[in-house]
């Protein structure tokens, strides 16, 4: 394959630049705010959680108001004419283990549906992908079958070889393994039932990037937060209204 080539015959080069870029990277903060709440008015349509690293958690951005969870349960609160509650379960650095540990050892509310953000940190820690999938999987089959998720959505990583942040040829190989990762993130979720995968194509712009050069800032924030509410709301949600209504009542285990 074309990306173990280049390690091999780039190497050293990619190592050093890696190291360096992890030397001399920007730590940003996660946003203030809160991690959960309501949105919308009227009767509650959907119980939403947002999990995953720190682009979940928005970093890159300044509060909870320009990031990715409640905007985007805002634009599902606005596409259903309804209340929407929401959760955010994220924290910087985790790989997909370390979201199924943190999920398992946390406080989840009952949701209807989850939003997955990670992969990025797989990639960089270069975690085997077949490994990384099978934490994935296991995320979707713990929120199906402990909290009640009724469909889980794994978005694409984003185009990791326009980063900033990343110098020439690490971003062209970043690149590569992050198509790597969607193609077989898409291919895998084809395979399971109440699972989608929800590319972001083309959403990566230079412009839209926070001054780390590693994560998105708020115009990308709310460019992908829509792209994700018409995901759920076209391709999950009315294909559910077809099956069964979602639940409105509380469910066993408390609703936020």
């Amino acid at each position: 394959m074309i990306h173990v080539a280049a390690k091999v015959l780039l190497g050293p080069v990619i190592y050093a630049q890696a190291q360096r870029v992890r030397a001399t990277a920007l730590e940003l903060p996660e946003p203030t705010g809160p991690r959960e709440g309501t949105v919308g008015a009227g009767e509650a349509k959907l119980r939403l959680l947002v999990a995953g690293d720190s682009s979940a958690a928005g970093v890159g951005a300044r509060t909870q108001d320009d990031a990715l969870a409640l905007p985007l349960a805002r634009a599902l609160a606005q596409r259903l004419d309804g209340a929407v509650r929401w959760q955010l379960i994220a924290q910087t650095g985790l790989t997909s283990e370390g979201l199924l540990h943190t999920l398992m050892h946390g406080h989840v509310h009952p949701a209807d549906v989850a939003v997955i953000v990670i992969g990025v940190n797989d990639i960089t820690r270069e975690i085997p992908l077949a490994q990384a999938l099978r934490k994935r999987d296991e995320i979707a089959a713990w929120l199906r079958t402990r909290i009640g998720v009724r469909h889980v959505v794994f978005p694409s990583v984003p185009e990791m070889e326009r980063f900033p942040a990343l110098p020439q040829p690490l971003a062209w190989l970043a690149g590569k393994l992050a198509r790597r990762n969607n193609e077989a993130q898409a291919r895998w979720a084809a395979t399971k039932s109440g699972v989608s995968h929800a590319p972001m194509d083309g959403a990566t712009r230079r412009e839209w990037m926070a001054e780390d050069g590693f994560h998105p800032a708020p115009p990308l924030y709310a460019h992908v937060a829509e792209r994700l509410a018409h995901h759920l709301r076209e391709q999950v949600l009315r294909d559910d209204a077809r099956k069964e209504p979602i639940r409105h009542s509380n469910h066993a285990r408390g609703t936020p």
